[in-house]
Protein backbone atom coordinates (compact mmCIF):
# COMPACT_ATOMS: atom_id res chain seq x y z
CA UNK A 1 0.00 0.00 0.00
CA UNK A 2 0.75 3.07 -0.87
CA UNK A 3 0.31 6.67 1.45
CA UNK A 4 0.64 9.80 -0.58
CA UNK A 5 0.11 13.03 0.85
CA UNK A 6 -2.29 15.22 -1.16
CA UNK A 7 -2.08 19.05 -0.54
CA UNK A 8 -4.87 20.99 -2.03
CA UNK A 9 -3.31 24.23 -1.99
CA UNK A 10 -5.51 27.40 -2.42
CA UNK A 11 -7.93 29.08 -5.42
CA UNK A 12 -8.43 26.25 -8.13
CA UNK A 13 -6.09 24.04 -6.19
CA UNK A 14 -8.61 21.64 -4.51
CA UNK A 15 -10.58 21.51 -8.15
CA UNK A 16 -7.78 20.31 -10.19
CA UNK A 17 -6.82 18.07 -7.26
CA UNK A 18 -10.15 16.39 -7.00
CA UNK A 19 -9.95 15.95 -11.09
CA UNK A 20 -6.87 14.04 -10.55
CA UNK A 21 -7.39 12.06 -8.12
CA UNK A 22 -10.78 10.79 -9.22
CA UNK A 23 -8.66 9.64 -12.52
CA UNK A 24 -6.53 7.71 -10.52
CA UNK A 25 -8.70 6.10 -8.45
CA UNK A 26 -10.29 3.98 -11.18
CA UNK A 27 -7.31 1.96 -11.29
CA UNK A 28 -8.11 1.10 -8.05
CA UNK A 29 -4.66 1.06 -7.27
CA UNK A 30 -3.14 0.36 -3.33
CA UNK A 31 -3.11 4.02 -2.85
CA UNK A 32 -4.37 5.96 0.25
CA UNK A 33 -4.57 9.59 0.21
CA UNK A 34 -3.59 11.10 3.32
CA UNK A 35 -4.77 14.70 2.93
CA UNK A 36 -3.68 18.26 4.80
CA UNK A 37 -4.07 21.93 4.08
CA UNK A 38 -1.85 24.73 3.42
CA UNK A 39 -1.14 28.09 1.81
CA UNK A 40 -2.62 31.24 1.56
CA UNK A 41 -6.21 30.79 2.18
CA UNK A 42 -5.41 28.18 5.50
CA UNK A 43 -2.83 31.26 6.70
CA UNK A 44 -6.17 33.43 6.46
CA UNK A 45 -8.22 30.87 8.49
CA UNK A 46 -5.82 29.73 10.92
CA UNK A 47 -2.61 31.76 10.89
CA UNK A 48 -0.55 28.69 10.18
CA UNK A 49 1.00 28.70 6.46
CA UNK A 50 0.95 24.87 6.82
CA UNK A 51 -2.07 22.39 9.08
CA UNK A 52 0.10 20.84 11.73
CA UNK A 53 1.44 17.18 11.08
CA UNK A 54 1.76 17.82 7.19
CA UNK A 55 5.81 18.01 7.11
CA UNK A 56 5.66 14.84 9.47
CA UNK A 57 3.59 12.78 7.25
CA UNK A 58 5.62 14.46 4.14
CA UNK A 59 8.83 12.82 5.32
CA UNK A 60 6.49 9.50 6.00
CA UNK A 61 5.65 8.84 2.97
CA UNK A 62 7.99 10.43 0.83
CA UNK A 63 5.41 11.36 -2.01
CA UNK A 64 3.60 14.75 -2.28
CA UNK A 65 0.80 15.28 -5.05
CA UNK A 66 0.66 19.19 -4.63
CA UNK A 67 -2.26 22.12 -5.81
CA UNK A 68 -0.90 25.56 -6.35
CA UNK A 69 -0.34 27.60 -3.20
CA UNK A 70 -1.15 31.67 -3.41
CA UNK A 71 2.39 33.75 -2.45
CA UNK A 72 1.61 37.57 -1.76
CA UNK A 73 3.67 39.67 -3.77
CA UNK A 74 6.44 42.15 -2.42
CA UNK A 75 5.54 41.09 0.78
CA UNK A 76 4.17 38.44 3.34
CA UNK A 77 4.95 35.26 4.11
CA UNK A 78 7.56 33.36 1.30
CA UNK A 79 6.68 31.08 -1.07
CA UNK A 80 5.33 27.33 0.56
CA UNK A 81 6.87 26.33 -2.91
CA UNK A 82 10.22 26.98 -2.21
CA UNK A 83 9.70 26.35 2.15
CA UNK A 84 8.73 22.59 0.99
CA UNK A 85 11.78 22.46 -1.40
CA UNK A 86 14.43 23.97 0.78
CA UNK A 87 12.63 21.73 3.95
CA UNK A 88 12.91 18.24 1.69
CA UNK A 89 15.95 19.28 -0.35
CA UNK A 90 14.12 18.37 -3.41
CA UNK A 91 16.95 19.24 -5.74
CA UNK A 92 15.98 18.90 -9.06
CA UNK A 93 12.81 20.62 -10.66
CA UNK A 94 11.49 18.43 -13.65
CA UNK A 95 9.67 20.14 -16.54
CA UNK A 96 9.02 17.94 -19.30
CA UNK A 97 7.68 20.39 -22.36
CA UNK A 98 5.90 18.28 -25.36
CA UNK A 99 3.67 19.89 -28.48
CA UNK A 100 0.17 18.62 -28.08
CA UNK A 101 -2.46 17.77 -31.46
CA UNK A 102 -5.35 20.08 -31.20
CA UNK A 103 -3.29 23.05 -29.50
CA UNK A 104 -2.85 26.26 -31.23
CA UNK A 105 1.39 26.27 -31.21
CA UNK A 106 3.94 27.76 -33.77
CA UNK A 107 5.89 24.95 -33.13
CA UNK A 108 5.11 21.22 -33.97
CA UNK A 109 7.10 18.57 -32.46
CA UNK A 110 8.67 19.86 -29.99
CA UNK A 111 9.83 17.28 -27.19
CA UNK A 112 12.88 18.76 -24.40
CA UNK A 113 12.84 18.94 -20.42
CA UNK A 114 13.76 21.51 -18.49
CA UNK A 115 15.63 20.60 -15.35
CA UNK A 116 16.19 23.17 -12.90
CA UNK A 117 18.37 23.89 -9.77
CA UNK A 118 15.98 23.86 -6.81
CA UNK A 119 17.57 24.82 -3.78
CA UNK A 120 19.83 27.78 -3.97
CA UNK A 121 20.57 30.87 -6.41
CA UNK A 122 18.38 34.40 -5.46
CA UNK A 123 16.02 31.72 -4.62
CA UNK A 124 18.09 30.95 -0.91
CA UNK A 125 15.81 34.47 -0.08
CA UNK A 126 18.56 35.84 1.56
CA UNK A 127 18.48 39.65 1.73
CA UNK A 128 17.88 42.78 3.37
CA UNK A 129 18.28 46.53 3.27
CA UNK A 130 21.92 47.72 3.34
CA UNK A 131 20.77 51.27 3.94
CA UNK A 132 16.83 52.77 3.99
CA UNK A 133 17.15 53.36 -0.54
CA UNK A 134 19.35 50.02 -1.01
CA UNK A 135 18.07 46.78 -1.26
CA UNK A 136 20.82 43.74 -1.17
CA UNK A 137 19.95 40.07 -2.26
CA UNK A 138 23.06 37.08 -2.18
CA UNK A 139 23.07 34.84 -4.84
CA UNK A 140 24.39 31.08 -3.59
CA UNK A 141 25.97 28.96 -5.94
CA UNK A 142 27.60 25.72 -4.69
CA UNK A 143 29.95 23.35 -6.51
CA UNK A 144 27.54 20.59 -4.25
CA UNK A 145 24.47 21.76 -6.08
CA UNK A 146 25.99 22.24 -9.23
CA UNK A 147 27.47 18.94 -9.14
CA UNK A 148 24.22 17.05 -8.21
CA UNK A 149 21.94 18.98 -10.46
CA UNK A 150 24.07 18.73 -13.82
CA UNK A 151 24.85 15.08 -12.91
CA UNK A 152 21.22 14.33 -12.47
CA UNK A 153 20.51 16.29 -16.16
CA UNK A 154 23.17 13.86 -17.28
CA UNK A 155 21.93 10.85 -15.90
CA UNK A 156 18.18 11.66 -17.20
CA UNK A 157 19.19 12.66 -20.53
CA UNK A 158 21.39 8.63 -20.36
CA UNK A 159 18.06 6.97 -19.25
CA UNK A 160 15.50 8.58 -21.50
CA UNK A 161 17.72 8.33 -24.39
CA UNK A 162 18.28 11.75 -25.22
CA UNK A 163 21.44 13.01 -26.66
CA UNK A 164 22.10 16.57 -26.29
CA UNK A 165 22.29 19.10 -22.45
CA UNK A 166 22.31 22.06 -23.07
CA UNK A 167 23.58 24.40 -19.43
CA UNK A 168 22.30 27.60 -19.66
CA UNK A 169 24.20 30.76 -17.51
CA UNK A 170 25.63 34.22 -17.16
CA UNK A 171 29.31 33.08 -16.84
CA UNK A 172 30.38 36.33 -18.81
CA UNK A 173 29.01 38.66 -16.41
CA UNK A 174 28.97 36.64 -13.16
CA UNK A 175 32.11 35.01 -13.64
CA UNK A 176 32.28 33.80 -9.89
CA UNK A 177 28.66 32.46 -9.41
CA UNK A 178 27.48 31.52 -12.71
CA UNK A 179 31.30 30.15 -13.55
CA UNK A 180 31.10 28.38 -11.28
CA UNK A 181 27.87 26.16 -12.38
CA UNK A 182 29.26 26.23 -15.77
CA UNK A 183 33.10 24.80 -14.82
CA UNK A 184 30.77 22.01 -12.97
CA UNK A 185 29.03 21.33 -15.98
CA UNK A 186 31.92 21.09 -18.37
CA UNK A 187 34.01 18.84 -15.58
CA UNK A 188 30.46 16.31 -15.60
CA UNK A 189 30.05 16.61 -19.28
CA UNK A 190 33.11 14.55 -19.39
CA UNK A 191 32.14 11.74 -17.82
CA UNK A 192 29.51 10.78 -20.32
CA UNK A 193 31.25 10.94 -23.39
CA UNK A 194 27.99 9.56 -25.58
CA UNK A 195 25.64 13.14 -24.75
CA UNK A 196 27.02 16.18 -26.45
CA UNK A 197 27.16 19.00 -24.13
CA UNK A 198 26.35 22.60 -25.48
CA UNK A 199 26.44 26.11 -23.90
CA UNK A 200 23.99 28.64 -24.15
CA UNK A 201 24.03 32.18 -22.40
CA UNK A 202 20.95 32.99 -20.44
CA UNK A 203 19.62 35.97 -22.77
CA UNK A 204 20.82 34.20 -26.29
CA UNK A 205 19.01 30.83 -24.81
CA UNK A 206 15.62 33.06 -24.61
CA UNK A 207 16.07 34.02 -28.45
CA UNK A 208 16.90 30.84 -29.79
CA UNK A 209 14.10 28.83 -27.67
CA UNK A 210 11.50 31.62 -29.92
CA UNK A 211 13.55 31.49 -33.09
CA UNK A 212 14.04 27.38 -32.96
CA UNK A 213 12.93 25.45 -29.70
CA UNK A 214 13.57 22.17 -31.69
CA UNK A 215 17.57 22.62 -31.47
CA UNK A 216 17.35 21.56 -27.55
CA UNK A 217 16.62 18.19 -26.08
CA UNK A 218 17.46 18.61 -22.25
CA UNK A 219 18.24 21.89 -20.18
CA UNK A 220 20.01 22.51 -17.37
CA UNK A 221 20.13 26.09 -15.35
CA UNK A 222 20.12 27.81 -11.83
CA UNK A 223 16.87 28.22 -10.05
CA UNK A 224 16.34 31.55 -11.30
CA UNK A 225 17.14 31.09 -15.42
CA UNK A 226 15.53 27.74 -15.30
CA UNK A 227 12.24 28.94 -13.85
CA UNK A 228 12.22 31.99 -16.20
CA UNK A 229 12.69 29.25 -18.95
CA UNK A 230 10.57 26.52 -18.15
CA UNK A 231 7.47 28.82 -18.30
CA UNK A 232 8.69 30.31 -21.47
CA UNK A 233 8.69 26.71 -23.19
CA UNK A 234 5.27 25.75 -21.09
CA UNK A 235 3.76 29.04 -23.68
CA UNK A 236 5.65 27.23 -26.71
CA UNK A 237 3.33 24.24 -25.99
CA UNK A 238 0.21 25.66 -24.67
CA UNK A 239 0.49 27.55 -21.62
CA UNK A 240 1.03 26.73 -18.00
CA UNK A 241 -2.53 25.15 -18.23
CA UNK A 242 -0.86 22.12 -19.46
CA UNK A 243 2.59 22.10 -17.92
CA UNK A 244 3.76 19.39 -15.40
CA UNK A 245 6.60 19.39 -13.03
CA UNK A 246 8.08 16.84 -10.41
CA UNK A 247 10.16 18.29 -7.88
CA UNK A 248 12.91 15.37 -7.08
CA UNK A 249 14.99 15.19 -3.92
CA UNK A 250 16.76 11.78 -2.75
CA UNK A 251 13.89 10.95 0.00
CA UNK A 252 11.19 13.15 -0.97
CA UNK A 253 9.18 13.77 -4.08
CA UNK A 254 6.52 16.56 -4.79
CA UNK A 255 4.43 16.53 -7.71
CA UNK A 256 2.22 19.80 -8.57
CA UNK A 257 0.89 21.86 -11.50
CA UNK A 258 2.95 24.72 -12.01
CA UNK A 259 0.39 27.44 -12.96
CA UNK A 260 -0.99 30.03 -10.14
CA UNK A 261 -4.08 29.17 -8.06
CA UNK A 262 -6.56 31.59 -10.09
CA UNK A 263 -8.36 33.04 -7.12
CA UNK A 264 -10.57 34.95 -9.64
CA UNK A 265 -12.13 31.80 -11.11
CA UNK A 266 -11.95 29.67 -7.85
CA UNK A 267 -15.15 27.78 -7.87
CA UNK A 268 -16.62 28.41 -10.74
CA UNK A 269 -15.45 24.85 -11.87
CA UNK A 270 -14.02 26.26 -15.00
CA UNK A 271 -10.26 25.76 -14.27
CA UNK A 272 -8.06 23.34 -16.67
CA UNK A 273 -7.02 20.10 -14.39
CA UNK A 274 -4.61 19.04 -17.27
CA UNK A 275 -1.33 20.22 -15.48
CA UNK A 276 -1.90 18.61 -12.39
CA UNK A 277 -3.43 15.45 -14.11
CA UNK A 278 -0.05 15.12 -16.04
CA UNK A 279 1.87 15.71 -13.02
CA UNK A 280 0.07 13.24 -11.38
CA UNK A 281 0.92 10.57 -14.52
CA UNK A 282 4.51 11.66 -13.34
CA UNK A 283 3.86 10.71 -10.18
CA UNK A 284 2.63 7.35 -11.13
CA UNK A 285 5.31 6.71 -13.34
CA UNK A 286 8.20 7.53 -10.58
CA UNK A 287 6.09 4.97 -8.42
CA UNK A 288 6.72 1.77 -10.82
CA UNK A 289 2.96 2.59 -12.13
CA UNK A 290 4.03 3.09 -15.91
CA UNK A 291 1.23 1.38 -17.52
CA UNK A 292 -1.34 3.24 -15.74
CA UNK A 293 0.59 7.00 -16.21
CA UNK A 294 0.89 6.23 -19.83
CA UNK A 295 -3.10 5.39 -20.03
CA UNK A 296 -3.34 8.75 -18.60
CA UNK A 297 -1.25 11.12 -20.74
CA UNK A 298 -2.72 9.29 -24.42
CA UNK A 299 -6.09 10.06 -22.84
CA UNK A 300 -4.99 13.62 -22.25
CA UNK A 301 -3.72 13.59 -25.14
CA UNK A 302 -6.58 12.59 -27.30
CA UNK A 303 -9.57 14.85 -24.75
CA UNK A 304 -7.12 18.00 -25.81
CA UNK A 305 -6.65 17.02 -29.40
CA UNK A 306 -10.58 17.72 -29.49
CA UNK A 307 -11.48 21.80 -29.52
CA UNK A 308 -15.11 20.96 -27.81
CA UNK A 309 -13.23 19.95 -24.89
CA UNK A 310 -10.89 22.85 -24.35
CA UNK A 311 -11.19 24.73 -21.04
CA UNK A 312 -11.17 28.24 -21.54
CA UNK A 313 -7.24 29.02 -20.78
CA UNK A 314 -7.51 27.04 -24.20
CA UNK A 315 -9.88 29.80 -26.18
CA UNK A 316 -12.68 26.57 -25.67
CA UNK A 317 -15.77 26.94 -23.74
CA UNK A 318 -15.68 23.08 -22.19
CA UNK A 319 -15.75 23.12 -17.89
CA UNK A 320 -13.65 21.02 -15.38
CA UNK A 321 -16.15 18.05 -15.00
CA UNK A 322 -16.55 17.85 -18.83
CA UNK A 323 -13.14 17.80 -19.50
CA UNK A 324 -12.42 15.28 -16.25
CA UNK A 325 -15.18 13.47 -17.78
CA UNK A 326 -13.67 12.90 -21.68
CA UNK A 327 -10.28 12.21 -20.05
CA UNK A 328 -11.64 9.27 -18.08
CA UNK A 329 -13.92 7.73 -21.07
CA UNK A 330 -10.31 8.12 -23.49
CA UNK A 331 -8.65 6.08 -21.19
Amino acid sequence: MHSITLINGDGIGPEVIKSAVRIIDIFKLPIVWETFEAGKEYFENTGLLLQDGLLDNIQKNKIVLKGPTETPVAGGFRSINVLLRKEFKTYANIRPVKSMAGIKSNYDNLDLVVIRENTEDLYAGIEYMASADVAQSIKIISREASEKICTYAFEYAKANNRKKVTVVHKANIMKLTDGLFLDTFRKISKLYPEISPDEKIVDNMCMQLVMNPNQFDVIVAPNLYGDIISDLCSGLTGGLGLASSSNIGDEVRIYEAVHGSAPDIAGLDISNPTAVILSSAMMLSDMGYRKESEKIVNAVIKTVSDPKFHTRDLGGTADRLKFTDAVISNL
